[in-house]
């Protein structure tokens, strides 16, 4: 489970969120080619180390660099085997709960200020895309083993334009044990 760059792979998604419009969205990110938690025999079930999350935050159809007048903020963040498929901006709305630390189904999560929302206004240094509060690490990775992993996003205050959320994994496919495999199915339930 060590990181290895000989077996590390990227996987991306990204999802839009529409201007003047107000609760969450999502992006589905299908995971089932990398994972198998059915152990056969000798062979070992598979699941995805996600090692690192890097999100950005772009403007308008084309990821353009964010204006200076965008006053939007959301949180943000990955959950693994959520199922929520793809869902446009108040399609869906997301539970506090859903980015809390006690979600065992949190992979990643933050938050971003646009320029002129009261958090960036109230800072003489915004940082837009914030640090993100829980994030997996090269030590200790989160592993995937649910089909699917959902990029999902929660507006906090409505965006000036459309934006787009993306994120990019830096992830393997690694063997598990019987014991183990067990408990992430365990706390990956729904």
């Amino acid at each position: 489970m060590a990181y290895s760059i000989k077996d590390v792979f990227y996987l991306s998604t990204e999802a839009t969120i529409t201007a003047a419009t107000a609760n969450g969205g999502s992006a589905q990110l299908d995971l089932s080619a990398y994972i198998d938690p059915i152990a056969r025999g000798r062979t070992k079930g598979t699941g995805l180390a996600v090692y690192k999350a890097h999100f950005s935050m772009g403007q308008g159809t084309n990821g353009e660099p964010i204006d200076d007048a965008e006053a939007g903020s959301c949180r943000y963040g990955l959950l693994a085997g959520a199922g929520l498929g793809d869902n446009a901006t108040n399609a869906i709305t997301l539970q506090t709960a859903s980015f809390s630390m006690t979600n065992a189904l949190l992979v990643s999560s933050g938050d971003f200020y646009g320029p002129k929302s009261m958090v960036a206004n109230a800072s003489t240094t915004p940082t837009m895309m914030g640090p993100q509060y829980v994030e997996p690490s090269k030590d200790v990775p989160y592993v995937i083993v649910r089909d699917n992993v959902c990029l999902v996003y929660e507006v906090g205050d409505n965006f000036t334009s459309d934006s787009i959320i993306s994120v990019r994994l830096e992830c393997a496919q690694i063997t598990l044990d019987q014991a183990t495999l067990n408990q992430l199915l365990r706390t990956q339930t729904v």
